[in-house]
């Protein structure tokens, strides 16, 4: 009981976290910092590595995240599944809700440097408002409960629980990278994202 006590305050502490910070970004409080930011990134990273971010950032496209979490919860087969695929939805409507009404521009063309594998017309329409990030966020959200059931494993020694929450955090780092080198997200919009995706993933944590 106590542990579930202690995720339902960090869950909920995380989302208030998130709130606030979204108030922060709606009064453009960190623009000097979001575009100081991506202006290192894009120039200590080398033009090369381009394409091999694109198609990594492609990863936490929605499809595949919700093919990866449909993975994880019939290895599980738990009927409160069905509560975390909610919370992954519930993500999702709060994501819809920022892009509309959180006043925060995407970086401007001249940043952009995704690359597409397939150079549709529609792959270079963007949306008004980038705040917050929905690739930070399920990233966030599916390595926390990754996370959650490794350390639960009792199949793996304290060794290989080390290392995949290791691979985890890394694969968070770059992708939160990825999106600002990209030009695609600032980094307030990546931070904002992945506050949301740690708190609903924490919270989901709750039913399994």
């Amino acid at each position: 009981m106590q542990k579930k006590s202690f995720l339902f305050f960090l869950g909920f502490g995380i989302f208030f976290l998130f709130i606030l910070f979204s108030y922060l970004v709606h009064r453009n409080i960190f623009t000097g910092f979001d575009f100081d930011t991506t202006v290192r990134l894009q120039d200590n990273i080398s033009r090369r590595f381009d394409e091999s971010l694109s198609i990594f950032s492609d990863i936490g496209n929605f499809e595949p995240m919700l093919i990866l979490l449909i993975v994880i919860l019939a290895i599980r087969k738990k009927l409160w599944g069905f509560i975390v695929f909610g919370l992954f939805g519930l993500f999702h409507i709060i994501e819809l809700y920022g892009k509309f009404f959180v006043d925060h521009l995407p970086p401007p063309e001249f940043m952009l440097r995704t690359k597409y594998l397939i150079d549709f017309p529609q792959f270079h329409v963007r949306s008004e408002f980038s705040y917050p990030s929905g690739h930070a966020g399920r990233a966030a959200f599916l390595t926390v409960l990754i996370g959650f059931f490794v350390i639960r494993s009792k199949k793996l020694t304290h060794v290989q629980k080390l290392i995949i929450i290791g691979l985890l955090v890394s694969y968070d780092i770059a992708m939160f990278t990825s999106r600002i080198y990209l030009g695609e997200h600032w980094v307030s919009d990546v931070i904002g994202g992945g506050l949301l995706g740690m708190s609903l993933g924490i919270l989901s944590m709750l039913v399994l």
